[in-house]
């Protein structure tokens, strides 16, 4: 059995290596050739304000992302060769901040 959340993974890619003046505008444009692009996220560094240099793009099917796989990874785009795979969910740290030991207090 298939769940639709697998098949959604598999539409999301992670594109690294991305130009830092790279818009999403631009990466939709660019990822539009291997079919309809859903959705487009470049994260944006808080301090600065300025790209990342990776950005995630989900396309409308497995197909049109395996696609997009094999027409951009290794494909330089605004003097930089992107990396194109399957994006992977990120997993949340458990924890956070440790307290210290009291040492000897």
């Amino acid at each position: 059995m298939i769940l639709r959340r697998d098949i959604e993974m598999n539409q999301k890619l992670y594109v690294g290596n991305l130009s830092f003046r790279a818009s999403e505008e631009d990466l939709k444009g660019l990822f539009s050739e291997a079919g309809t692009v859903q959705s487009v996220k470049i994260p944006l560094d808080s301090y600065s304000g300025r790209s990342r240099g990776f950005g995630f793009v989900e396309m409308s099917s497995p197909s049109e992302a395996e696609k997009a796989i094999s027409l951009f990874n290794g494909k330089t785009f605004m003097d930089r060769t992107l990396i194109v795979s399957q994006a992977h969910t990120q997993r949340r740290k458990e924890g956070g901040f440790r307290r210290r030991r009291d040492r000897g207090r």
